[in-house]
């Protein structure tokens, strides 16, 4: 009969013009995508291919390296997950949540606090559930005198019943993930005879210690991993979107530091903290911005700030190119942040000046331009490190240069935030090709969602054929110059 891999080999292939055929026969065209609609094994490669042309491509006249995931750790997420629902808050000290932790971290105490609290819907599901079936036994001896009773106590237990699907372990998680198909385990596959999808389960952020890449690829997920953004950073934007768009001087007017210390105290205690229309936009504002100063490592991270710094040594045309590329270098956490961010700043921004409503009122702009928002954020995303007041006086010319290619490197990520988190289908097509090589199934089952995708949602004629914009970068879609947005 042959070998197996001999069989499947010729029916999967790249096609050309950014095309490539199935397994199954489907012809699947690839078309420029969000790159949180990859997935985590996707990402990791990508990561790889964007190094790679950033060496090959961009002259930045510095050394380049891949970010570490910004926690030293021997313990996994999931491992530390584990060990952090088992803990007893008694005995244990109190320790930050939120404020200077790293951003995993961060995000590792915000998943533990919502496993948390799932387990207790589900206990409380259970309970509710138990008095339910008792229902039936006592109705039958005293349905008159226990009818209203029952009546009560019945809605009490239905009410849980018609949410059962959200509360179960197993399809809440799947049904955050992005992507119209979703592989937990390898049981979810039509053809499993793939080495790398053996251990291939849904993860947590992928660990940065990749010394054998199999060894690594073989802990990632196929699916988009969940959206990685501190509880605090998305409750903070949301917030400020719904009553702070149009409040003049917005991260610039003073707050209340007693009120600030006290929701810092909350989210620091893991609190399921719910910022209301009572809460100043100021307070709320200057909590965003303690958390970005305070973060151990900046959002944009060390290893990256020279060359960020020096795709303002590029030419004009070249430089959102090469700002894309050092975006895919950014750890996932930092990168899924960075864009809730640049995409609530970006808001902000469009609010800045006065406008007429569509009833004729005049509507006063929050004076808050992409300009202002980079000199008030900029600092905070990219530095070096956190120096002395001494430090500050001695180099403050060197300084004083260095801030203003930081505000101008930020100015242009807020305007151009949309641009820089799409994936073009050049770059896709590098992350197949290369895993193509070593596991022909998972690009196989890469591209049957990727087919899935694009059969749900229309595609331009531009991405869709992989034709750059002629107004933009190489490898860049713009959207609105016939990318997708």
């Amino acid at each position: 009969m042959g070998d197996p891999a001999f069989r499947e080999k010729p029916q999967l292939h790249y096609a050309g013009d950014f095309t490539w055929n199935s397994m199954s026969g489907r012809s699947v065209r690839l078309r420029s995508v969000p790159i949180q609609s990859l997935s985590e094994l996707e990402r990791a490669r990508l990561q790889e291919v964007a190094f790679y042309q950033l060496q090959q491509d961009c002259d930045l006249s510095c050394q380049i390296t891949i970010p570490k995931d910004g926690q030293k750790r021997k313990k996994s997420l999931r491992k530390k997950l584990d060990s952090l629902g088992k803990e007893k808050n008694k005995d244990r000290e109190f320790i930050p949540q939120a404020f200077g932790m790293p951003l995993s971290q961060v995000i590792a105490n915000d998943r533990a606090y919502k496993l948390k609290q799932d387990l207790q819907r589900d206990e409380q599901k259970d309970a509710s559930d138990f008095v339910a079936s008792l229902l039936p036994f006592g109705s039958k001896r005293q349905n008159k005198e226990l009818s209203s009773s029952n009546s009560s106590l019945s809605s009490t237990s239905e009410t849980p019943n018609e949410s059962t699907s959200p509360n179960t372990p197993e399809p809440a998680p799947r049904a955050r993930r992005r992507g119209a198909m979703s592989v937990d385990s390898i049981t979810d596959l039509d053809d499993n005879q793939s080495r790398l999808l053996e251990a291939l389960q849904l993860s947590l952020p992928a660990e940065a210690q990749s010394k054998k890449e199999k060894a690594r690829d073989k802990k990632l997920s196929l699916n988009p991993i969940y959206r990685q953004v501190p509880r605090l950073v998305d409750s903070c934007c949301q917030h400020l979107e719904k009553h702070g768009l149009q409040t003049v001087g917005i991260f610039r007017v003073g707050s209340s530091k007693k009120r600030v210390r006290q929701l810092r105290e909350e989210f620091d205690r893991g609190v399921d903290v719910s910022l209301e229309e009572e809460h100043s936009v100021h307070d709320v504002a200057a909590l965003l911005k303690e958390f970005l100063r305070d973060m151990p490592d900046p959002l944009l991270t060390r290893e990256l700030y020279t060359a960020f710094i020096n795709t303002l040594l590029l030419e004009p045309e070249e430089q959102l190119g090469a700002l894309q590329l050092l975006i895919y270098l950014l750890p996932p956490c930092n990168c899924d942040t960075l864009h809730r961010l640049l995409q609530f700043l970006s808001i902000v921004a469009r609010h800045a000046n006065d406008n007429v409503s569509k009833d004729g009122q005049e509507v006063t702009g929050n004076k808050m331009t992409s300009l202002n928002l980079a000199t008030i954020f900029g600092p905070n995303l990219l530095h070096k490190q956190k120096s002395s007041d001494k430090e500050f006086s001695v180099q403050s010319s060197a300084r004083a240069e260095e801030s203003t290619a930081i505000i101008a490197v930020v100015q242009k990520m807020i305007e151009n935030y949309e641009t820089l988190f799409m994936v073009p289908p050049d770059l896709q097509n590098e992350v197949l090709v290369s895993l193509l090589q070593t596991d022909p199934d998972v690009v196989d089952y890469l591209l049957r969602r990727k087919a899935s995708q694009s059969s749900t949602s229309s595609v331009p004629p531009a991405a869709a054929t992989g034709q750059a914009c002629p107004h933009c970068p190489a490898g860049v879609f713009t959207p609105g110059h016939g990318g997708t947005s």
